[in-house]
């Protein structure tokens, strides 16, 4: 697979093809399994992705008692004449609430690219395919050049909390997200391109400070609020905004600032949010009796 995204989109653009259409293509030729067995499987990730997001929705509780119930909260706000707003942001919000809530509820979830980073991509994708009319094989499309985007992170930089911090990990996310809504609304390889570029840039430097050292606080709302940043990075992309640093480079730079962090913004928990007074009573009471009681924080 060529490591460089701008060197995939340049064969992209030569050969007429989509992005999924090369990723696709590359898969096949170094996993050595048919291309319908790759279909497959994307089809069965996506079926996780349903079931957490439905089951997320419902209304779940981690074990630790720190987070859950919010996704509900949030749909029964989007229905409400309280909303500010029915759009796509707000949908996808829920949908992307919802599924990370069921990762720290020990529920299965499909990585993308990580667990604590699982809820951005699918809560984009549900919110979009019935305003855009996605079929299944488009969904799974979507799936696909998301994936080959996130290869590509992870090759140049990371998608890694603890090598990176959570720009490795939601800014991977919302990255991935964002190329793939481009190709999905009809946008070019390159538009994809710098759409990825503005969504990752945008998230540059995010620490990862898991409170209690648990994938839950502040990790779920960032999920929450990388699915705005990979909608309005793909808007402006699709408007003809360019970013004026190449996508390639903005991956570097994440790795570069990944690597520059302190192990204290690495998944840690020794610093940032996690070191607050009620992050640090959050951790006791959960050494103490196995269980948060927010009410008491």
């Amino acid at each position: 697979m060529i490591h460089k995204l701008q060197e995939i989109i340049n064969l992209c653009e030569r050969e007429g093809i989509a992005l999924h259409e090369y990723f696709l293509r590359t898969e096949v030729e170094e996993s050595g399994d048919t291309e319908e067995a790759i279909l497959r499987h994307m089809e069965q990730n996506l079926s996780v992705m349903e079931q957490a997001a439905h089951q997320g929705i419902e209304g779940v509780k981690s074990r630790s008692g720190m987070t859950g119930g919010d996704a509900k909260l949030l749909a029964e706000y989007l229905q409400s004449e309280k909303a500010l707003s029915r759009s796509i942001y707000t949908r996808a919000m829920v949908y992307a609430t919802a599924i990370n809530e069921v990762n720290a509820a020990m529920g299965v979830i499909c990585a993308t690219p990580t667990a604590g980073s699982s809820g951005t991509l699918p809560g984009v994708l549900f919110a979009l395919r019935d305003d855009l009319k996605l079929s299944r094989c488009e969904q799974i499309n979507f799936l696909i050049t998301a994936a080959g985007c996130g290869i590509v992170i992870g090759n140049q930089a990371s998608i890694s909390g603890a090598e990176g911090g959570c720009q490795a990990e939601v800014g991977s996310a919302a990255a991935m997200s964002a190329a793939a809504i481009v190709e999905a609304c009809g946008g070019s390889p390159s538009q994809s391109g710098h759409a990825l570029a503005i969504a990752l840039k945008n998230l540059l430097g995010l620490t990862c400070d898991p409170v209690a050292g648990l994938v839950e606080v502040p990790c779920i709302m960032r999920n929450t609020a990388g699915v705005v940043i990979a909608i309005s990075s793909a808007e402006m992309s699709l408007a003809g905004v360019k970013s004026r640093i190449p996508a390639d480079e903005v991956i570097d730079t994440m790795g570069k600032i990944g690597r520059s962090m302190p192990p204290a913004l690495r998944e840690t928990a020794l610093g940032g949010l996690a070191q607050t007074d009620t992050g640090l009573e959050m951790a006791r009471q959960l050494k103490e009796t196995g269980h948060i009681d927010i009410e008491s924080v």
